[in-house]
């Protein structure tokens, strides 16, 4: 298990995940609730997929990449945006599985 320094936010990043309406608090929460990462099948970097609650409740889907600097570990989101119709259905079964 890899211990999180903390969420890496810059000019690159967040304009990219804020345009979805979600707050970087929105976001951090999202990830920090999370209950499972899957490998995101991007071939020129290792990243994960997630998904989770925003505080409102409202489902939401993240992508991000892990980043080491001086053997500290941070989480960098790259794409955070609230979930359509059919992924909310999805979600809300795995859910109920883990219930």
């Amino acid at each position: 298990m890899i211990e999180i320094e903390g969420f890496e936010w810059d000019g690159g990043n967040w304009p990219k995940c804020g345009k979805h309406g979600l707050s970087k608090a929105d976001i951090e929460h999202a990830v920090q609730s999370a209950t499972f990462r899957i490998p995101d099948p991007n071939p020129s970097e290792p990243r994960f997929r997630t998904a989770s609650r925003a505080p409102n409740g409202r489902p939401v889907f993240i992508v991000y990449v892990l980043r080491e600097r001086k053997g500290l570990f941070y989480l960098r989101p790259l794409s955070a945006r609230y979930m359509h119709g059919k992924e909310v259905r999805r979600y809300e079964q795995f859910e109920q599985k883990l219930a």
